[in-house]
């Protein structure tokens, strides 16, 4: 019995991100890598803003953060 994975990105919003972009067909396996890069690009993101906002002696991470770290 195969073993399922939970992605942070749904396998369905993420095959729509690359139809969006001009993808006519999308693999399985496209789309997992597609939402387990976006997860580690979001997870690095989030890493950055919260240094962010400890730099800025907040505890709360804010948009303005998340906009800065995405940079």
């Amino acid at each position: 019995m195969p073993k399922t994975r939970e992605h942070v990105i749904p396998l369905a919003i993420a095959e729509r991100i690359l139809k969006n972009a001009g993808a006519q067909r999308v693999s399985e396996d496209a789309k997992v890598a597609f939402s387990d890069i976006l997860r580690e690009i979001a997870e690095e993101i989030g890493t950055h803003a919260t240094a962010i906002s400890k730099h800025a002696g907040r505890k709360t991470v804010q948009e303005e953060d998340i906009k800065l770290a995405a940079k």
